[in-house]
C-alpha cells in the first residue's frame, strides 16, 4: 500500500517537474499542494529509480533544485 503511494506521489512530483526545467523543494511543493513528508517519500522514490538530477541552488532556505535526467 505504501509503494503505491509512494509511486503515485512520484508520478505527480514527476509531472510538476516535467513542465518545466527544474523545481527547488518549494516551488514543488506549491506546484503540488503535498505535504513535506509526501514530498519526501515521493523525492526517495524518484532518486531511487535514478530520474532526477539535483544540483545546489546556494540558497540556505531551499537548497536543491531538482530536474529530469
Amino acid at each position: 500500500m505504501l509503494q503505491d503511494k509512494a509511486g503515485n506521489i512520484a508520478g505527480t512530483i514527476y509531472t510538476a517537474i516535467a513542465e518545466t526545467e527544474g523545481l527547488t523543494f518549494k516551488a514543488i511543493k506549491k506546484a503540488t499542494k503535498l505535504t513535506e513528508k509526501d514530498f519526501l517519500l515521493g523525492l526517495g522514490w524518484l532518486l531511487r529509480e535514478d530520474k532526477l538530477s539535483v544540483t545546489e541552488t546556494g540558497d540556505d532556505k531551499d537548497p536543491y533544485k531538482y530536474a529530469l535526467k
